[in-house]
């Protein structure tokens, strides 16, 4: 029967995760500018696109109870103000 190693033994630590990483560059400000540009970019992307979905379900829901609500009130509007206006010029 084989012996494996106990699985904490395969899980790296931080430690060795360090030691193996690149080393870190010389201008860390350099790197940090740039990782802030990227994340503010595509987060402002990710809103933008967002907010545009948003809006166009929005409009499309808004343009859809107008268009029903007129559909509905309008033929009574026309009917009361036609009727309202020969009814006040017969008598």
């Amino acid at each position: 029967m084989s012996s494996s190693p106990p699985i904490e033994r395969n899980i790296p630590t931080l430690t060795e995760i360090i030691r193996t990483a690149s080393p870190m560059p010389a201008d860390v400000e350099t790197l940090l500018a740039e990782l802030q540009t990227k994340l503010a970019s595509r987060t402002f992307k990710l809103t933008d696109d967002l907010l545009r979905s948003a809006f166009a379900e929005m409009e499309a829901s808004l343009f859809e109870q107008i268009s029903s609500r007129l559909r509905r009130e309008l033929p009574d509007l026309i009917d009361a103000t036609l009727r309202e206006h020969f009814d006040t010029h017969d008598g």
